[in-house]
């Protein structure tokens, strides 16, 4: 299978942004001999995604432009300020090694492209060549949403991913500094990023996993277990003094344990009274109690009330 076919379309990419030299750009093996520039007249774009150039992966592209030469063009455009220089759009590291191989000239692709279309050849540029970190990529959406009011679903087709990829790299942007520098140095990957992600615990978790080579299953295991014993429990009302003495009535008059609890605040009027009981004697002897006719202080009528009565709730038949 070619290169070219084996390549990954990014929707509508850098087809549609570069035109009939998008083919010329992405031949890596097959770029034809055209403009070449003196490299002191590049400089990098204001739309680099990367922060970071590692240097051994740099010494090896030196390598490989002093045994080869630059395979594919960088890709510019006129400086809006100083007609004589070019802004790099995609291309810098080969800009950089070129540099260090002492090269004078490098061949390159002039395009006219306004700042939305240069930032996002630059992301896709990189994305392809995945060269960028989750943390530079989720940071290269952002700015295209911030500056050219992109909508996730807009981007992810402009990118050519799934908008579940888009948001799950924009939430690692939520993580703290410390978290995201993590992340671009590759001390944690993406994985363990999603799993700290809305954490409070994340960069104490962060540097765990950096010191324990944690997995991502490691570490949503140890999340998973940190919020299990967390779980707040709803905190019950406090009863006032009338129904707790209330409960205390009634349990005295039929002899069990009574519970009586109000449905939100207690002058709603509403609620539930619970009666426990141990045996099915004891249950039977609800059941028989409820059943019977209610004398007029509200007790059954076999059962004299109690003297001082406060007033017990006629319980009434329910069976």
């Amino acid at each position: 299978m070619s290169e070219s076919s084996s390549r990954p379309r990014l929707g509508r990419g850098l087809s549609a942004l570069l035109g009939d030299d998008a083919d010329d750009y992405q031949e890596l093996g097959k770029a034809k001999p055209g403009r070449e520039l003196p490299i002191e007249q590049l400089h990098p774009g204001r739309f680099q995604p990367r922060s970071r150039f590692d240097e051994d992966e740099l010494n090896a592209l030196v390598e490989s432009i002093r045994a080869k030469g630059i395979l594919q063009p960088i890709l510019v455009r006129r400086d809006p300020v100083q007609e004589d220089l070019y802004e790099i759009i995609a291309g810098e590291r080969r800009w950089r090694a070129a540099q260090k191989a002492q090269l004078h000239e490098v061949p390159v692709i002039i395009r006219e492209l306004d700042d939305r279309a240069a930032l996002e050849v630059a992301l896709i540029e990189n994305i392809q060549r995945e060269d960028l970190s989750p943390i530079e990529e989720a940071e290269g959406y952002q700015r295209l949403m911030d500056h050219f009011a992109h909508t996730q679903d807009a981007l992810a087709n402009a990118v050519g991913k799934s908008r579940s990829h888009v948001a799950n790299l924009l939430r690692l942007l939520s993580l703290a500094e410390e978290v995201r520098e993590m992340v671009d140095r590759g001390d944690l990957t993406a994985g363990h990023a999603r799993a700290l992600v809305g954490r409070e615990d994340a960069v104490t978790l962060a540097r765990e996993i950096a010191r324990d080579g944690m997995t991502v299953r490691d570490i949503e295991n140890r999340v998973s277990k940190k919020s299990g014993s967390k779980t707040v429990r709803p905190i019950k009302p406090q009863k006032s003094a009338d129904t707790l003495a209330l409960e205390r009535d009634v349990s005295d008059a039929i002899g069990l344990k009574v519970a009586i609890n109000a449905k939100g605040d207690e002058r709603s009027g509403r609620g539930t009274i619970a009666i426990e009981y141990k045996s099915f004697d004891q249950l039977d002897d609800i059941l028989t109690r409820l059943n019977q006719p209610a004398g007029p202080s509200g007790m059954a009528a076999h059962d004299p009330a109690p003297e001082d009565s406060v007033g017990v709730p006629e319980i009434k038949k329910i069976v």
